[in-house]
């Protein structure tokens, strides 16, 4: 059987082709996608490559997708054809060093799934097993796409004691800032909102309800007007960085309040480094925090706090376009065109 694929040759080298349906081993399923979404991470990976999502060439491209499940390996059985499914892009294996003390986002063998902009996507047996979830039926295929990078935010969230009442400031409001933003709100928070894009200043306002949303591109320096919005002008409670650039990492130690805390959630490029006030560290007591990915128990919560409507991911979906056209729903993506673009066969 053949299907369409966007299949990934080099940087910027993305093509919608006719392919071959692989076949399933030990238990897989095989999924119609339903629901692809864009990514900053796929931007990336179409800029230049990625050395954990493109092993070898031509692969398979996209990772945020959900869909009906087409066909199953004879020993799958929480799982049935027809079921309408949401899978995350990996599985920890349960059995390495990190397995054994809970770190399930650090697991050794953590293999991540790419392919999602297709009409199929076969998954593998581990997320079947742990990472594969029936979509409520309140739910869109377009609304459960969004679980695994939900899943990222609140395994930050977990990580990050925010309380009522705190003054969080989340700088980078690309989808996951502004899914930060929404769920610090969530939390009772005082959310400013930094960014430079119009279109997500707009979302800032609009989907996550921040109570202070800052155009950064309307100062050479911020950093004075941000910590007038916070209590007796002492910084933020939280600081939390969606960027992923060495510059604005430092940056962030300049607008915490003594003895709060910095989330550094964007990553940046391997190899490149920062550097920081140690008295800031030490005498003034700022807390660092990082997160990476997901885990399965988080990867559930994100499902069911969409499923609860408290936060409406829909908003976020600045269009919809067809499959054959992922190139150029990638390059609008990196081109600040959109939030979110929404890829259906």
């Amino acid at each position: 059987m053949k299907m369409k694929a966007v299949r990934y040759y080099a940087p910027n080298d993305i093509r919608y082709e006719e392919v071959k349906i692989p076949e399933l081993n030990e238990g897989e399923i095989l999924v119609r996608v339903e629901a692809a979404l864009t990514c900053g991470t796929d931007v990336k990976t179409y800029r230049r490559g990625h050395p954990v999502l493109i092993k070898e060439t031509p692969s398979g491209f996209g990772h945020e997708f959900s869909g009906v499940i087409a066909k199953v390996a004879d020993d799958v059985t929480n799982v049935k054809v027809g079921d309408r499914v949401v899978c995350a892009n990996s599985a920890p294996c349960g059995e390495c060093f990190h397995c054994r003390k809970g770190e399930y986002e650090l697991c050794e063998n953590l293999n991540l799934l790419n392919g999602a902009y297709a009409q199929y996507i076969v998954v593998p047996k581990k997320i079947v097993e742990k990472n594969t979830l029936i979509i409520p039926p309140n739910l869109t295929f377009a609304e459960a796409a969004f679980t695994e990078p939900l899943s990222n935010v609140i395994h930050g969230m977990a990580k990050t004691p925010i309380k009522e009442g705190d003054t969080v400031g989340v700088v980078g409001i690309g989808p996951i800032g502004l899914m930060f933003a929404k769920l610090a709100k969530l939390k009772g928070a005082k959310v400013i909102a930094m960014g430079r894009n119009p279109l997500k200043l707009k979302m800032a306002h609009e989907f996550a309800e921040a109570d202070i949303v800052i155009d950064l591109k309307k100062y050479t320096d911020p950093t004075e007007l941000i910590l007038s919005y916070t209590e007796e002008n002492r910084g933020l409670d939280f600081a939390i960085e969606c960027v992923g650039l060495p510059e604005i990492w430092e940056k962030m130690f300049s607008i915490v309040r003594k003895g709060g805390y910095v989330h550094l959630f964007g990553g940046c490029a391997s190899g490149t480094t920062v550097s920081i006030d140690t008295r800031r560290l030490h005498y003034d007591e700022v807390n660092i925090i990082s997160s990476f990915h997901h885990t399965p128990k988080y990867f559930r919560e994100a499902l069911e706090l969409i499923a609860s409507k408290k936060i409406d991911v829909n908003k976020l979906i600045t269009k919809r376009m067809d499959m054959k056209y992922a190139k150029k729903a990638i390059e609008m993506h990196r081109d600040g065109e959109a939030i979110k673009i929404l890829l259906e066969n």
